[in-house]
């Protein structure tokens, strides 16, 4: 039948992020793009930790783009903290499963 490539597909990332060297108070975008039927969910994870967007805390400044990417209104970085450095990684998933992007590093550029 017809309707046969209509059948619901596991994600997989097409786009992968890739290292980012930003300069602090800059914006970047980390991007990944995944595909499956239904549409799978995207959510990001830094070190490991799930990273909260403006979807969960309106005051973040970051943003989870319709397509999944993950973008940073400017870059955080203070004498006290680097709340953006790190290993982040993409997971979509949906009903079938799951699929992780490749580690990508976000590095603040030196003062």
């Amino acid at each position: 039948g017809s309707d046969s490539q209509l059948a619901d597909t596991a994600p997989r990332i097409v786009e992968h992020p890739t290292d980012l060297l930003v300069s602090k108070g800059e914006p970047a975008t980390l991007s990944c793009k995944a595909e499956g039927r239904p549409a799978p969910a995207v959510e990001w994870y830094k070190d490991g930790e799930r990273v909260e967007t403006d979807q969960e805390d309106p005051r973040s400044h970051r943003t989870l783009l319709p397509g999944g990417s993950l973008f940073f209104l400017r870059i955080l970085h203070g004498r006290r903290g680097k709340p953006d450095e790190g290993v982040y990684v993409c997971v979509a998933r949906n009903y079938l499963g799951e699929a992780t992007s490749r580690n990508a590093s976000l590095e603040v550029a030196g003062e």
